[in-house]
């Protein structure tokens, strides 16, 4: 799929509908206007993005605008448009409650005796539970 030349307002737009927070906006020396927006997203990381508007140009190039989706919007070119063309704001992962974590004293007593902590990450409550009585069991 293919998309035009994203440009400088196209950023700007994208940063407003989605419901970025303008954190600053100054004037170079050179007279460069810079926007920053941030995003504070579910997972608690906050995503920060400058536009800046020189004198000269409106487009991006490729390499920088592939910066801009990877590092600072963290979204696909597919659903930038989306959001520009279509209105539809992008989804944005939220973490999901796995349940009740297990207790800190279950874990410790289960290194303690020789399960992975890999293996761990991969148990639920119960199951970690369980194998700690296997443990308890056979002693």
């Amino acid at each position: 799929m293919t998309f035009p030349a994203p440009t400088r307002a196209d950023h700007q737009k994208f940063c407003e509908r989605e419901g970025w927070t303008q954190v600053r906006n100054a004037r170079g020396k050179t007279g460069t206007h810079h926007v920053t927006y941030e995003l504070t997203l579910p997972d608690g990381r906050v995503l920060r993005t400058r536009i800046s508007h020189p004198p000269d140009r409106s487009t991006y190039g490729r390499a920088i605008w592939a910066h801009i989706l990877r590092d600072q919007l963290e979204i696909t070119e597919k659903d930038f448009w989306a959001c520009l063309r279509d209105n539809v704001i992008p989804s944005r992962a939220t973490p999901t409650q796995t349940g009740v974590g297990i207790p800190a004293s279950v874990i410790y007593q289960l290194i303690t005796r020789g399960v992975p902590e890999v293996e761990l990450a991969t148990m639920t409550r119960a199951e970690a539970i369980a194998k700690l009585n296997e443990f308890w069991a056979n002693e």
